[in-house]
This record gives structure tokens, sequence and C-alpha cells, in this order.
């Protein structure tokens, strides 16, 4: 681990110790490989040297950087959470766009994002999910938390609909939020079982016709 800065110990203005930022760096790259690797496998067939000799760390290295393989997985769910949220504010919150307009600009690009990976890579958040009978209890809050904070960005920006005369007062935007993201999961997961866009495109398809009932939208 880094060792811990003394008063004594002069410090570069603007910059962390070299030490310190060799290892951060080394940290994020493990984390970055992991996420791209949970996105295709389940976390309980990753081997954690494989991770380490694809980034360029030693074997034997990896308690440098993190606790347990279990503290590993949690800052995996943390960094996927993290960036999926941005994902998700920068189609959500597009003024640029009309609110349905932008959840289907999100459908858009999610669908080239698995077709650029041959429908190999799906949602982290999802597969741990699918391997929550073989995981740390502790994996369970921190999924169940990340599928809440998606739902709410989408009720806010079905309520951001309802607002701009897209969609009737009679909507329930959370609800339609909570209904999207449990079908949207299980399309990633056929779609990636059958390497096709075909089930993401039934899903939205059928999800978009959903809300025609609420108000006049474009599919």
């Amino acid at each position: 681990m880094d060792e811990i800065q003394t008063a004594s110990t002069p410090r570069r203005r603007g910059r962390p110790p070299k030490d310190q930022s060799r290892h951060a760096e080394a940290r994020a790259r493990l984390i970055r490989v992991g996420v791209a690797t949970l996105t295709e496998k389940g976390f309980s067939a990753v081997g954690i040297d494989e991770i380490l000799k694809s980034v360029g760390v030693p074997k034997g290295s990896f308690y440098h950087y993190f606790g347990s393989k279990a503290d590993f997985g949690l800052a995996l769910i943390d960094a996927y959470a993290e960036y999926f949220a941005g994902k998700l504010d920068r189609w959500f919150l597009d003024e640029s766009y009309p609110p349905l307009q932008r959840l289907q600009n999100f459908v858009a690009d999610a669908r080239d994002g698995m077709a650029r990976y041959d429908f190999k890579r799906g949602c982290l958040v999802g597969n741990l999910g699918q391997e929550m009978g073989t995981l740390p209890e502790a994996f369970r809050e921190r999924l169940a938390d990340t599928f809440k904070d998606w739902e709410e960005r989408t009720a806010g920006c079905l309520k951001a609909a309802q607002a701009a005369g897209e969609l009737s007062q009679d909507a329930d935007c959370d609800h339609l939020a909570n209904f999207f993201w449990i079908g949207w999961e299980g399309a990633v997961l056929r779609s990636k079982l059958e390497r096709s866009a075909t089930p993401l495109d039934q899903f939205a398809d059928g999800f978009f016709k959903l809300l025609q009932q609420y108000g006049e939208t474009t599919p």
C-alpha cells in the first residue's frame, strides 16, 4: 500500500507523489478492464490473474489495490453505475430533443453499442443480478440501488414528457420507468443470448406503443 505522508515529508505542489499516482493509475486500469470483462463474463467465472495480466500488473499485487475480490466487484459496480448514470443524463437531459425522443435516442445508442461488440457485451448490473445466488450479499443492495437510480432518471425524462404535453397526466411515470428497466434488462439478456438486436427492437416497439395510450407519441 502507499506510504502515509508525514508532516516532515515535503510534497510537490499540484501533483500527488509519484508512487501514489502510479497506484491510482493502475487501480483505475484494473477497474476499467474489470468492467469490460464483466459485461461479457460472470463474476464467478472471472479470473483475477486474467485481468492482472491484461493490465500489466504483476501477479500477487492485486491486494495492494483491493482488499478482496468482493471489494473489487463492488468497485466495478460503482464505476459502471457512475458511467451509466452519465450516459443516461447525456441522453435524457438533452433539451435539443423532445423528452420521448431522448428516450428513443438512448435506446438506439444502447442497441448500437451492443451491435458494436457483436452482442457479446451486455449490462454489468444485469449480469451480476443473474448471479446473485452465488455472489456476496453486499452486492444485492448495491445492484438494487443502481437500478433504482436508473429508474428515477428515466422517470424524470417521462415527467418532462408530461410537462411538454407528450404524455397525459394519467401516466404513472415511476411505474412506467420501473416497467421499462425490467423489460429492457430482459431484452438485453435475450439479445446477448441470441446475438441479435431483435429482442431489443421488440421490447422498444412494445414500450413506445404502450406510451401511445397516454398521449400522441411517435415510436
